[in-house]
């Protein structure tokens, strides 16, 4: 983050570690939003006062959000905090018509790369969309936020299912938020055992969790075990809350299926994420695979 010359500080020296020689990929950089209308956004789902207050879904749970200064030019300052902490390349949402996201993408296609959020409440026209945003907006991923949908849909409710096979289809991987949500809505589309008739019936389907899948972490992993195209992504947790199940699984049988993803600008710097990654207990051999690796192979990046 600049000082107030303009100038990006160096970070701080530290001890030689693994992940230095790495080019990272983030599988969950973020756009600036404007916190003062999340409320807004999920007002149907949300029922507490104290939530009005918040400026971001899960406000409780995060201190010191990012700041980002609304007069910037916001790709200019994203790849200027990727360079400034080893960040190779990142997955971007874009959408039709929005401000940053599709930019990124366009300019910076080495670098950035496009998912598209979707709402299965659409019917069709959500599978429409999606075939749509792949051609036009070259994005390579699919993402879904089941308890932030408006009604909730279950992770392995019907109207799920076309945009499964959509996916498969076109050959990209499903980002699924799994596990309890910060934002105070109901847990129950997002339980983990549901993943597991979503992966029964979608042998072919590339499933990538987003946002801890807590407090069912030892169930992810007994399914991540037993499903291939079932996967794990760090988005929305420091470091230092990564959950010990998924730690001991990358550093054993799970060093293919764990990857990495971040949460900046939306709730965590990349400073504190860098910074406190130094402290993970990954093995050796698990850095490149968690950081870089995993993320090229799954989600076909150049």
């Amino acid at each position: 983050m600049a000082d107030d010359s303009g100038a990006a500080p160096t970070p701080h020296p530290m001890a030689p570690h693994p992940m230095d020689s790495i080019g990272v990929v983030d599988l969950m950089l973020g756009v600036p939003s404007d916190r003062d209308s999340w409320y807004a956004n999920f007002q149907g789902l949300l029922k507490d006062t104290e939530s009005r207050s918040f400026g971001h879904g899960a406000a409780y749970m995060f201190k010191d959000l990012p700041q980002v200064d609304g007069t910037v030019d916001f790709i200019a300052y994203l790849l200027a905090e990727m360079d400034l902490w080893g960040i190779d390349k990142g997955l971007l949402p874009v959408n039709f018509g929005d401000t940053w996201g599709t930019r990124g993408v366009t300019e910076h296609p080495d670098r950035l790369y496009g998912s598209y959020l979707v709402d299965p409440n659409l019917g069709v026209q959500a599978v429409r969309d999606l075939r749509r945003a792949v051609d036009e907006l070259g994005v390579i991923a699919a993402a879904c936020f089941p308890t932030g949908l408006h009604p909730q849909v279950d992770i392995n409710e019907p109207l799920m299912y076309p945009i499964y096979a959509a996916c498969c289809e076109l050959e990209i991987p499903m980002c699924i938020n799994a596990g309890v949500p910060g934002p105070r809505f109901p847990f129950g589309p997002q339980h983990v055992e549901h993943l597991d008739q979503v992966c029964y019936d979608f042998p072919e389907l590339v499933l990538v969790t987003r946002h801890g899948s807590e407090p069912w972490e030892d169930l992810m992993v007994k399914l991540m075990l037993k499903w291939p195209g079932l996967h794990y992504s760090t988005s929305a947790f420091a470091p230092k809350h990564y959950p010990r199940a998924i730690i001991d699984y990358a550093n054993t049988r799970g060093a293919d299926k764990v990857m990495y993803a971040g949460y900046f600008p939306s709730g965590l710097s990349l400073e504190r994420i860098m910074t406190e990654m130094r402290d993970v207990g990954f093995r050796d051999h698990v850095w490149t695979k968690f950081l870089r690796d995993n993320a090229l192979r799954v989600f076909n990046m150049a």
